[in-house]
């Protein structure tokens, strides 16, 4: 490394250097600092000439009054100068004055002065004083020099520092909303007062800021892949702190503070732990990476644009927490690690031979991996930056929180240690004894029958002692079990260890999925923890969702969310996808946090595109299919399956639609179907020969070029690409050009190609088009063009192309491109979008949904809630669907209440359905369980499932108020209900059983139609009730009645005839059970609501009921 240039001096401010001054004590009452005569004068004067400040209010206000005592020993020129700093200049002077002296010599004086400010400083701001500056200080100079009165006239700028006597005092600054307001003695117009009085007196609140910045607060758990925590800061909105830090561009003043669990040093070259990213996408100050040896590299971008690097002499240690502190000051690196004690362990300074460049809003930071470099792997603790200040390690603040999940850490660690040593020490003892037996084979035909068909080698005596065989009993019992001689017990010791993990997962995971699985989890929890601690995250992630929800053990959410973070470090892609999910929507003691999910949510995201290209492990196509839905139920098969059989049978015969949907359930393993490339291809060549469809053509091309499944033929599979796209399919000409880039090399006839797929409507196109753009090939457009690029990727992405979307969701969380401001929510759900379409999952999910066609209803449940827990929407209201239909199961194995939780983990999705806002609806209006009541949010979900377009929604809305509740005016709003018709329950209720009638089938009787028929004849019945004629005919007709009644009894008693009277019979009727609720409470509904608009009605006549 170069020499490093000397440390630059700066000249201290001109304030400093007044503080500095050594000032003789003064005699005056209330002077602060007085300077005596110099020694000159002394030695010819009697008298010595001084000045004194005497300042009645030290406030920096108009009109202030202050006393100056002096005495002149010759004719003299007495000067007073205010000098004021704000937050963006110092030292700018605000108030001069100056007389002389000529006759009043060697006498002391006293003079008056009234301090005349500017308004700015004085006064609140008004409709003419618009912007009044805050004053940090004002300083009141007084001097007496002897110069030439005959030079009075001239400007003297440099007496003070040639007075012969000088003083100064503070004067202290009265805060803008504390001053007075000005009397500027005009008469404003009408219009021009009235607009200042609605602003007179607000006072705006200035946010508490600070150059302290947690970046992350939560444990961060780094797979070590390219994926990282992206943090993106902006401006301060304090001045006073921004104008600090652009002063401090060229000369940084910052600190760092990491808490690190470091597993592994770097595998290859650099892994990222902190780095910053400028706008053109290139390292900038600071870029702290970790190299294989565990030393730090910090690599420093200079102020002349040069970039230099240095190492630590020590390296970073493993497998216990400790923090580490980087501070950097102009062109000066320090650089420590501390305990969690805090006991520092190492430290280095490095000086650079000129200052750094550093402006921390350019561009973004990122914790861990990104596209560029791979992370490190290790857990984040918390991460503090101090933007503005050097801080030495004793002052930074930046604890350790989560004591107990950092020991959990430290503790399992530990604990697998031990037993990877003894898996890795059994298998090569076995293996060394086999060894040995297999030499004796040669010579003895029956020992090696007995070695190939009888029972295997194990290891009976171990070496290990009581103790630990002991602590480890389960395992060493199901490592006797094992056959290590098995062509899939790889000769690397470690990927032995993953394999023996495997094994015993699989065995726990097939005795969870059968009838009495889920009551022997007691036994099962050691074996996962064995299985999890050999390196296969599966069992992690079984155990994380096991504590968490407490599946037939009690809830620990310490070690669910252990089992999370050493899962998601093992790269188990559905303990990623959980903290993912859980840290969007800050639940179960998560913390919301959009930039840590968005580093769980994009890490999968970009394995679903890998994932899609390799046609190996436990992958299904991810299908949205709920229980409730009997007609896609009913569409689900087997290879032995109706219709699956049927579709063979078609394709068979040549039928092309046959042909390609066969095809295409073989090969994602679609509608129930195992994954089967291999006969997948075979469909997909049948139906390209003999059918010619262009679609089962170009599906057979891509297998025949990427050699999926089966030999790679570039020659037959550009014949038939060409051949696909001669019938004018979109994707086929996008494949056109995509072999011209990838085989040919031939932009211009890859971009003619794309053009034109593009403009059919094939995203895959506008993907390509956009990378030609970054990359700088466009044929014609010299250099890379990000703009235009990015442009291109998002028409992908609207199109729903994966690496389009991936690319979008990347500009959002960054904010570097002008077209896609930052918004770390919509990165999130563009990322989570993606993920959730990752094979993997969809393995998951069809296993779940497999088991439930069975009725195989513990192994529905197990796998549904390690679904759900992931955070897609389809398996959290199928598993709340499968809680309500077996109650019993939920209550025998679940310690929390399934129904409820996965219902309300529903309804807080983008992509959330109807029917669970109804189900959340109900629970909130009628209370559930230990759920208290709640109107307005049952009247929210109600609203939400409206504006899905679910007519049931409308319908309980309109229930609400007839049960006489009211619903607020900003949901009618969000109904986008007019306001006229907020204040009549009557119209209100029109407005929304005619929009349920809208919503519903109208081809044939529904409830709402029938409400909507009931609600009318209730109005029009009221309507006739409130005639006057009415009332007149039905006195009259009851007179009547009464007269008739009075003359029968009469004669039935002149000829005393017995009366017979029966019993009145009541109109009154309990109304049977009905399958439709809703419909029963509304014909059973009180007349209140509309008696209170009959009332409404008869106070104010000008306004009549709507009948419609």
């Amino acid at each position: 490394m170069r020499s490093p240039a000397e440390p630059r001096r700066r000249r201290p401010p001109l304030l400093l250097l007044l503080l500095l001054t050594n000032f003789a004590p003064s005699f005056g009452k209330e002077t602060l600092r007085t300077t005596a005569v110099t020694q000159q004068f002394e030695q010819n004067m009697d008298y010595v000439d001084f000045i004194h400040l005497n300042v009645l209010e030290k406030k920096v206000l108009n009109n202030s009054e202050v006393s100056v005592q002096y005495l002149c020993s010759k004719p003299c020129i007495i000067n007073l100068e205010a000098v004021a700093s704000s937050e963006f200049r110092t030292g700018v002077p605000v108030y001069r004055r100056r007389w002389k002296d000529e006759k009043n010599l060697y006498v002391s004086r006293t003079r008056q002065v009234h301090l005349k400010f500017p308004s700015i400083m004085v006064y609140r701001d008004d409709y003419i004083i618009r912007n009044s500056i805050i004053v940090h200080s004002v300083i009141l100079y007084a001097w007496i020099s002897h110069k030439s009165v005959s030079s009075y006239d001239v400007e003297q700028n440099e007496d003070y520092q040639d007075a012969v006597a000088k003083n100064y005092t503070f004067l202290e600054a009265v805060p803008p909303f504390e001053r007075p307001y000005k009397d500027h003695k005009v008469c404003l117009q009408w219009g021009a007062d009235y607009l200042w009085m609605l602003q007179a007196n607000r006072i705006p609140q200035c946010p508490h800021e600070s150059d302290g910045v947690q970046i992350l607060n939560f444990i961060y758990a780094s797979s070590g892949e390219k994926t990282g925590i992206m943090k993106k800061f902006e401006q301060f909105e304090n001045r006073e702190l921004e104008t600090v830090r652009q002063h401090q561009i060229d000369y940084p003043m910052f600190t760092v503070s990491i808490w690190l669990y470091l597993l592994h040093h770097c595998e290859k070259d650099l892994c990222g732990i902190l780095y910053f990213i400028d706008p053109k996408e290139m390292y900038s100050t600071p870029a702290v990476f970790l190299n294989e040896e565990g030393y730090v590299h910090i690599q420093m971008h200079l102020m002349r644009g040069d970039d230099l690097a240095v190492k630590t002499s020590f390296s970073l240690p493993l497998k216990q927490w400790f923090r580490l502190d980087l501070s950097f000051k102009g062109g000066q690196i320090e650089v420590s690690t501390v305990g969690k004690n805090l006991k520092r362990h190492h430290h280095q300074s490095f000086t650079f031979r000129e200052d750094f460049y550093y402006d921390d809003t350019a561009g973004y930071f990122v914790l861990g991996g990104s596209g560029y470099v791979n992370g490190i792997e290790a857990f984040f603790g918390p991460v503090k930056y101090y933007r503005l200040n050097v801080l030495e390690t004793e002052q930074i603040s930046n604890p350790l929180h989560d004591k107990e999940t950092v020991e959990q850490i430290e503790l399992y660690y530990e604990r697998c240690m031990d037993i990877q040593e003894i898996v890795y020490e059994y298998r090569y003892i076995v293996r060394q004894g086999e060894k040995a037996l297999r030499n004796c084979y040669y010579e003895n035909y029956y020992l090696e029958l007995i070695y190939k068909y009888g029972e295997k080698s194990k290891c009976d005596a171990f070496m290990w002692g009581k103790e630990l065989r002991e602590k480890y009993r389960t395992l060493f019992k199901l490592l006797q079990e094992m056959d290590f001689s098995a062509p899939d017990v790889l000769e690397d010791g470690s990927d032995t260890v993953v394999e023996v993990g495997r094994r015993i997962f699989e065995k726990v995971a097939k005795g969870l999925s059968s009838a009495d699985g889920l009551s022997n989890m007691g036994s099962s929890v050691p074996l996962l923890v064995d299985s999890s601690c050999c390196g296969y995250h599966k069992a992690s992630y079984f155990l994380a969702v096991i504590f968490e929800t407490g599946l037939s053990v009690s809830v620990d959410h310490t070690k669910g969310l252990l089992y999370s973070l050493v899962g998601a470090q093992g790269n188990e892609r559905l303990a990623v996808m959980n903290l993912g999910y859980k840290h969007y929507q800050g639940i179960n003691n998560y913390p919301l946090d959009l930039e840590l999910s968005y580093a769980y949510y994009s890490n999968i995201a970009i394995k679903t595109s890998l994932d899609q290209h390799t046609i190996k492990g436990e992958q299904a196509f991810v299908e949205t299919i709920r229980l409730m839905d009997d007609e896609l139920l009913k569409a689900q098969t087997k290879e032995n399956g109706d219709v699956f059989m049927w579709l063979k049978h078609e394709a068979t015969r040549g039928n092309a639609a046959a042909q390609q949907r066969l095809a295409q359930m073989l090969f994602w393993g679609q509608q129930g179907v195992a994954k089967n490339p291999e006969a997948a291809i075979e469909w997909y060549a049948k139906g390209a020969i003999e059918t010619e469809d262009p679609v089962l053509i170009y599906d057979y091309a891509i297998v025949l070029f990427k050699g999926q499944g089966v030999k790679k033929n570039t020659k037959l599979a550009l014949e038939l690409m060409k051949k696909a796209a001669a019938k004018g399919l979109p994707q086929a000409v996008n494949g056109l050009g995509w072999y011209y880039h990838n085989f040919k090399r031939d932009y211009r006839k890859a971009a003619e190609h794309w053009l034109i797929a593009e403009k059919l409507g094939n995203p895959d196109a506008s993907y390509n088009l956009g990378v030609l753009y970054l990359d700088g090939i466009y044929p014609g457009v010299p250099g890379r063009n990000q703009t235009v690029a990015a442009r291109y990727f998002y028409k992908a992405a609207q199109g729903g192309h994966i690496e389009g979307t991936l690319r979008c969701s990347l500009y959002y969380i960054t904010g570097n491109m002008e077209d896609f401001p930052r918004d770390p929510e919509k990165a999130v759900i563009w990322a989570k979008h993606i993920a959730e379409k990752n094979g993997y999952l969809g393995h998951v999910i069809r296993k779940a949904l497999n088991a439930y066609l069975e009725l195989s209803w513990h192994e529905a449940l197990l796998h549904y809630i390690l679904a759900a827990e992931t955070g897609i929407e389809v398996s959290q209201s199928n598993l709340a669907h499968i809680c309500e239909e077996r109650p019993d199961l939920a209550r025998k194995y679940l310690a929390t209440d399934c129904v409820w939780r996965y219902y309300n983990f529903s309804v807080s999705q983008v992509n959330a359905p109807s029917f669970a806002y109804l189900k959340m609806g109900d629970f909130y209006y009628y209370g559930y369980q230990n759920q208290s009541k709640d109107l307005e949010l049952s009247v929210r979900m109600y609203a939400q499932a409206a504006l899905e377009g679910d007519s049931q929604g409308f319908f309980n809305l309109a229930l609400v108020i007839e049960e006489g509740n009211s619903i607020p005016s900003y949901i009618l709003d969000h109904l986008e209900i007019d306001q006229a018709l907020h204040s009549s329950n009557t119209s209100l209720l029109q407005e929304l059983y005619y929009r349920c009638w809208n919503n519903s089938n109208q081809e044939s009787i529904s409830p709402c139609s029938l409400a909507l028929l009931y609600f009318y004849m209730r109005v029009f019945w009221n309507n006739i009730l409130q005639s006057t004629l009415i009332y007149f005919m039905g006195t009259f007709l009851l007179s009547i009645l009464v007269a008739f009644a009075v003359q029968y009894f009469q004669a039935l008693s002149a000829h005393n005839s017995p009366g017979s009277r029966s019993e009145p019979s009541s109109d009154e009727h309990s109304s049977s059970g009905n399958s439709n609720e809703d419909a029963t409470r509304l014909v059973q509904q009180d007349e209140s609501t509309f008696s209170n608009n009959l009332s409404q009605q008869q106070s104010d006549p000008q306004n009549p009921l709507v009948t419609g």
